[in-house]
This record gives C-alpha cells, sequence and structure tokens, in this order.
C-alpha cells in the first residue's frame, strides 16, 4: 500500500504541513517525456565488421563474444532497456518510439489522417506498459519481422517532417510535461542539402525549442567518415546553457557495434530529467539586503518504488484510490475531520489542540536564510554533519542582481576559507535550523549544512582503546597500497544491488518472464584479484595480528575481558564498591561521593554522569531533584559556583 499522504482522506489534513514527515522524493525530478527518434538508412542497418575483434581479442574472448548489432538495432535495445528501468523507477514518464527513413509509413492509429512520408511510429509517444515493451521486445528477437519495418527508403526522410512529427506528438500527448526531450540517433551529417529544406529544419527546430522541447543528438562515427554536427546540426542545436552539443564519447569512431551500444545506453541513461527546486526563498545578507537562491538536493538515498493496491476485475489493472474513515471506539460511529483534535499528554493531563492552533505552534516565520555571522571552515567538525545537506544557486526571478552578489559571496567565503553561520527555514511550517554556508568550488555554488542543537548531541560511553603496534600498521600499509584504486570510488559503476534485485523481479512478473535466479552485484569483492595482489601481504598480515594479540592477551588480560565480553569486569571489589559509593552518599556529606562529583565538575564532565548518581548527591545535600538531567547538573553547578 502506498505511503503517500495522498493516500489518506481530509482527516489527515494536518498532518501534511508535518515537516518530518515530508517526503522529498517529488523534489527530485521533474514529470519526462522522451522520445527516441531514429533514422533508418543502409548504413544503419548494415551488420557490424568484425575484423578488429577477431585479430585482437584471441581465442579466450571468442569464446565469450556477446551479440553484436547494427545501429539501428543497437538503438532500439537501447530504447527497450531505458523503457524497462523507466517503467519501474518513473512509472509516470512518457516515451516514444520515431523510426524516419523508413519505406514504410506509418504514423498514429489507422484512422488517423495525419501522416508524414518515410516517418514509422513505432511505439506511441505515452506512459510505456508491459504489452508496449513485450512488443518491442517480441520484434528484437524476431529478425525477420524487424528487418521488413527497418527497410530503409529510396529517398531519404526530410528532417523538417521529423521534426514537425517530434512537434504534434509533444503538444498532443505530453502539453503540460516540464521536461520534453528528444533524441535524434543518426549517422547522417548532412541530410539537408538544398537551401529551402535547411531553413524548413531550422523553423521546425526553433518551434521545438519554443516548446521548451530540448534535441539531445547522439552522433554515431564509422572508421571511414567522422561525423561533423557542423554541416547541418550545428544550425539546429540552440545553446540552452546545458551540454547538448558537447563532443560525446559517442561521437568517436567505432566499428564494435557492442561498445557502441553500451556508448549509447550510458549517454542516455546519463542525460536525466532536469531536477526540480527543492526550495525557493530569499537569501538576508544583512538588514536591507536580501537576494533570491533556489535549493536542490543533489543526493538523495533512493528507495523501492512504493507499492499499490490495484483493482482486477476490470477490463484492465487500476490503481485503487483508498479513502479513510474514523470511527469512535465507545459508540463506533463515524467521526468528521472537524470532529477531530490531537492532543498532547503533560502530567497525566491530556490537553487538545485544533488546526489552528498547530500552525501557530509550527509558524517560525517566512521562509529565508538569513546569514548571522562567519566562521573558519576548519570549526565545522565532522560529527555536525547530521543531516542531509541542500545545494543552493542564484535565482533572478524575484531579485534582481542576485547571481552577481551571491558570487561574491562565494568568492569571498573562498578566498577567505570562511563558513557563514545562518537561520534557516526552508518552507513554511518547516522547523527552522542554524545551518552553515559552505562555498563551493565544483559544482559552483554553496552547500546548506544543518547543524545540530545542544538537544542532538548524544555523550557516547568512554572505552578505552587498544592501540596497535607500528609493525602491524606498517604492514597493512603494505596491503592498502596493493589494493589501491587509482580513480576512486566512481558511484555511477556501482548500482544498487538491492534496487536492481527489486527491480528485475519486478520486470520480470510484468512482462511475464521467468523470475531470474541470480542478480549481478558489482559491490561484492573481487576475491580472485585481491589473492592475486595482495594475498601474500594479508596473509603475513593475518599471521602478525595473531601474535600479536597473544602477547596483549598475556601482557594487559583485564583490558582483554572488558572488550572481549558485553558487560565487562565488575570494579575490583565486585558489588561491594558499588555499594560503598552508594553508602557515601547516602550518609550525607564527603567521602568518595563528593570527591567524584567535584572531579567531574572540575573537568566539565557532569553531564556524563548517570542520573542516579546525580540525584543521589543532591538529595544528600537536601537539593531539589526535580526536571531533566541538564537541570540537576545545573543545581550542582550552581552549588560549586556559589560555594
Amino acid at each position: 500500500m502506498s505511503a503517500d499522504k495522498k493516500w489518506n482522506s481530509g482527516a489527515d489534513a494536518a498532518d501534511d504541513d508535518d515537516d518530518d514527515g515530508r517526503d522529498e522524493t517529488e523534489f527530485q525530478a521533474m514529470k519526462d517525456a522522451t522520445l527516441f527518434a531514429i533514422e533508418i538508412s543502409n548504413s544503419m542497418i548494415a551488420p557490424p565488421t568484425d575484423d578488429d575483434d577477431d585479430t585482437e581479442a584471441g581465442s579466450k574472448k571468442k569464446k565469450n563474444k556477446k551479440p553484436k548489432y547494427s545501429s539501428a538495432e543497437a538503438a532500439l535495445r537501447c530504447a527497450e532497456a531505458v523503457l524497462k528501468n523507466r517503467i519501474i523507477s518513473t512509472p509516470n514518464d512518457m516515451m516514444g518510439i520515431l523510426l524516419f527513413g523508413t519505406e514504410q509509413t506509418k504514423y498514429g492509429d489507422s484512422g488517423s489522417n495525419i501522416s508524414y512520408p518515410n516517418c514509422y511510429l513505432l511505439m506511441d509517444l505515452d506512459i510505456p506498459d508491459a504489452p508496449s515493451i513485450k512488443e518491442l521486445k517480441y520484434l528484437l528477437d524476431n529478425p525477420d519481422e524487424l528487418s521488413e519495418i527497418l527497410k530503409p527508403s529510396k529517398k531519404p526522410a526530410s528532417m523538417a517532417n521529423v521534426l514537425f512529427a517530434a512537434n504534434h506528438l509533444f503538444t498532443t500527448k505530453a502539453a503540460n510535461f516540464n521536461s520534453r526531450r528528444l533524441f535524434i540517433i543518426t549517422d547522417n551529417d548532412n541530410p539537408e542539402t538544398d537551401k529551402a529544406s535547411r531553413s524548413s529544419a531550422q523553423t521546425r527546430a526553433r518551434d521545438l525549442y519554443d516548446l521548451n522541447v530540448r534535441i539531445e543528438p547522439f552522433f554515431i562515427s564509422t572508421p571511414t567518415h567522422q561525423f561533423d554536427k557542423s554541416l547541418f546540426y550545428t544550425d539546429i542545436l540552440y545553446d540552452t546553457g546545458e551540454d547538448t552539443t558537447e563532443n560525446l564519447p559517442t561521437e568517436e569512431p567505432t566499428t564494435d557495434a557492442e561498445s557502441r551500444y553500451e556508448q549509447m545506453l550510458s549517454a542516455i541513461t546519463a542525460k536525466q530529467a532536469p531536477r526540480r527546486a527543492l526550495f525557493t526563498l530569499k537569501m538576508e545578507l544583512g538588514k536591507g539586503l536580501t537576494i533570491g537562491i533556489k535549493g536542490y538536493l543533489l543526493h538523495k538515498r533512493l528507495d523501492p518504488s512504493r507499492s499499490h493496491y490495484i483493482h482486477e476485475q476490470g477490463e484492465k489493472l487500476q490503481i485503487v484510490k483508498g479513502t479513510t474513515t474514523r470511527m469512535a471506539e465507545e459508540t463506533a460511529t463515524e467521526v468528521s475531520p472537524d470532529q477531530i483534535r490531537k492532543a498532547y499528554k503533560f502530567g497525566g493531563e491530556t490537553v487538545t489542540f485544533s488546526d489552528e492552533d498547530f500552525k501557530q505552534m509550527r509558524n517560525f516565520g517566512e521562509p529565508v536564510l538569513r546569514i548571522l555571522g562567519f566562521k573558519p571552515q576548519s570549526e565545522l567538525q565532522l560529527w555536525h554533519n547530521t543531516r542531509s545537506s541542500t545545494f543552493i544557486y542564484p535565482s533572478e526571478e524575484d531579485y534582481t542582481g542576485s547571481t552577481r552578489t551571491f558570487a561574491a559571496l562565494r568568492n569571498k567565503l573562498l578566498e577567505s576559507k570562511l563558513m557563514g553561520i545562518s537561520w534557516f527555514i526552508p518552507r513554511r511550517s518547516a522547523a527552522p535550523v542554524m545551518a552553515a554556508i559552505i562555498p563551493s568550488v565544483e559544482p559552483q555554488g554553496m552547500f546548506t549544512i544543518p547543524l545540530p542543537y545542544v538537544d542532538d548531541i548524544r555523550q557516547n560511553p568512554e572505552i578505552p582503546h587498544i592501540v596497535s603496534p607500528n609493525h602491524l600498521i606498517d604492514r597493512m600499509q603494505d596491503v592498502i597500497r596493493q589494493l589501491h584504486m587509482p580513480k576512486g570510488y566512481i558511484p555511477s559503476k556501482y548500482p544498487n544491488p538491492a534496487l536492481q534485485k527489486h527491480y528485475k523481479v519486478l520486470e520480470a512478473i510484468a512482462l511475464e518472464e521467468e523470475l531470474p535466479e541470480e542478480f549481478e552485484d558489482k559491490t561484492e569483492p573481487k576475491y580472485k584479484s585481491i589473492e592475486k595482489y595482495a594475498g601474500q601481504q594479508i596473509q603475513e598480515w593475518g599471521e602478525a595480528l595473531s601474535q600479536a594479540m597473544t602477547e596483549f592477551r598475556l601482557s594487559k588480560p583485564a583490558q582483554v575481558e572488558v572488550h572481549g565480553t558485553k558487560r565487562g569486569r565488575e570494579p575490583a571489589g565486585g558489588a561491594a564498591a558499588a555499594k560503598k559509593v552508594k553508602k557515601d552518599v547516602e550518609g550525607g556529606g564527603g567521602g568518595d561521593a563528593d570527591k567524584e562529583i567535584r572531579a567531574a565538575y572540575d573537568k566539565n564532565t557532569l553531564n556524563k554522569l548517570t542520573v542516579a548518581v546525580l540525584k543521589d548527591w543532591l538529595n544528600s545535600k537536601g537539593m531539589s531533584v526535580a526536571g531533566k538531567k541538564a537541570d540537576l547538573v545545573e543545581r550542582i553547578e550552581d552549588h560549586f559556583e556559589n560555594k
């Protein structure tokens, strides 16, 4: 069942403002509509050459040779992979596949009067479902039927018609989508040679950009022909401030269709839909100096998609819309939302609050990022990071000149190695936090890091640490040196294995396939490589550790027992020693208890003592023991300060 608050009825309306339960995944990305436009020509459907593979691979690689595809088939398989991913990860996104340059012409339903010559709409722009993916998979598994569709026309398709067809699909199918993208996959760098056709194509491309449709090309080169985008595509690719026309790795010449498929899939999946701002608010640098900023959540743990109840009895599966009805426990009558109050218990009494009371309690002012002062960046400790940071960037929507002011502040903080300390309310009804503002070199901008309050800091128990001998440290350096990763950790190479298993199972069930028995886990250590490069060093270190541990047990048996058992050893004297301390406290004055409390006061470690010890000492002095631990500590501190 969905955990979304929309599942609940109006009785939970007040809960929607609860900051702790707010789901931030809605801010991660916009609804996206993607159309694959794949050119079909003799060169695009030509089988790949494998001369280079046969000469370089050797007999070992030939045994494990993977199937290779033509450029057009690689593009279709790439689209299939993206479809399978999107149907689970972002089920509300739209996708479509348009082939151009085909002998057959197909656009929309058979009864449609709209037609674009030599354009074949293989998959209409719509939310993908299992039947459409099955149909595409069937074509890819049946080369004869696929080749009938991929027959190139004698005359190439007009790019103006292709762009116009894409325009029609986006305006009729995805009119209200914030993100609309057109992927053009081609190896023809000059499809329009006459001036009139080029001008018409430029006009159609401009119309797409006016509709906020981004054209993202994937150019394919060959060993005999380097794709030159300046011949035609430079005129239809407009600069939108993104790296749309950058030289992608996919533009490099390649005859290996297998790697071409991998390049294609990597490039397309890397071009994710633009992220939507988590918040838009004002940033106050001082009295009368305000700029606009936007906040983005750059990193967030991705969890499996939510499940829903579905209705199976109709013509097709439908998501069930749930409602909540609240009943009175004693009378079993329905309770309307206006009859419900929230309450807290104070001292055994129930204090009720209305929705308006709760809103007032949560109202800490307008959303703002207000700078209070500056501190050296070195004072930000690792343990200060208790919550996710937010990336902030200037916005000119409400305050002109925000970018220059923001850039000046960022550059000065970088130059002086300073950080800002701010009062941060990201949105209405959110609890205010103190936040550090850290300048970022790349990406260019700044990060806000929520700082902990005193209530958020917990005292860890003091545990004696065993210091490793130097010869063990030296041997471990050899192990680390052998297992060093030159490029470090690259997140894009390691998909979450739990998510991948979840997606594979859902995919198999949706497409009515057999459940996979094994799942690829790229986080699994490469034990053979570890054994090859560091096996000897690891074995030597293990032997040295065993010898050092034996010597340590013989020299310090007390510490070994404390670390080897859950409770550790009782202090010398056993329970009698503990009782003696208790007796001194109850006896009223002096003794070990006074010395212990005084020593803790001098070391400023009173808060590390237990509440029982603090209360016993206060009782012995005839002082109040009411309140929380902080109140007890404060009374003891006042006692010694006034003494």
